[in-house]
């Protein structure tokens, strides 16, 4: 299939040929779901910790007879109902990270951009070049192509690209090799080179 190309500057620049196979997939929302919540969850720091009845210290005692005071007996200081005693069902630390194939990972990618360039959210560019690390030079950029929410992938996103859009909240870079499905359904557009899209369609198809 041929996308339309552009400059950075949003003048047209003629068509490139892309495989069917890469961004002709039929959206599939049970994967883009699954390799979604895996992403997510992979970032969970799981280090939450509470300490039960038996992990708080003290408690050893019993605080006060079984019968004559009147008030409900009471084995430990440290039992769940009193304070500074244990939680009844403490958390402890764990891995929330979920196992999702290479394959799996790559055919969510290649739908999720499918479907991007149905609904004609796929910008591609011959090249992302940015003179000056300025943010103003970079909105003034994208005001050209008529986005106002994109992340913009490239060969190499360092540089001045990185520094000016880094203070941006609607505007993010990233390199074509770190490209991820949740950074892919969070902006409205999304603004390729050439050069990531055919590193994309090499390891993709």
């Amino acid at each position: 299939m041929d996308l339309q190309l552009q400059t950075f500057s949003g003048k047209k620049a003629g068509n490139i040929t892309v495989s069917d196979a890469f961004l002709d997939r039929e959206f599939n929302e049970s994967l883009v779901h699954q390799v979604v919540t895996a992403y997510l969850a992979g970032g969970r720091a799981g280090t939450h910790a509470q300490k039960t009845r038996s992990e708080v210290s003290g408690g050893g005692r019993k605080p006060f007879s079984q019968k004559g005071s009147g008030r409900a007996r009471a084995g430990t200081i440290r039992s769940p109902l009193w304070r500074s005693g244990g939680v009844t069902f403490a958390s402890k630390n764990r891995d929330y990270s979920q196992k999702v194939n290479r394959k799996m990972y790559r055919n969510a990618i290649s739908v999720i951009l499918s479907e991007l360039r149905r609904k004609d959210a796929l910008v591609v560019v011959d090249k992302v070049e940015l003179d000056s690390p300025k943010t103003k030079d970079l909105l003034a950029i994208t005001k050209s192509l008529g986005i106002e929410n994109a992340l913009i992938v490239c060969e190499n996103a360092a540089g001045n690209l990185a520094l000016a859009s880094r203070n941006l909240y609607n505007i993010a870079a990233t390199d074509a090799a770190h490209v991820n499905p949740v950074a892919l359904l969070r902006f409205e557009k999304v603004v390729m080179s050439e050069d990531s899209i055919r590193k994309l369609e090499e390891s993709f198809v």
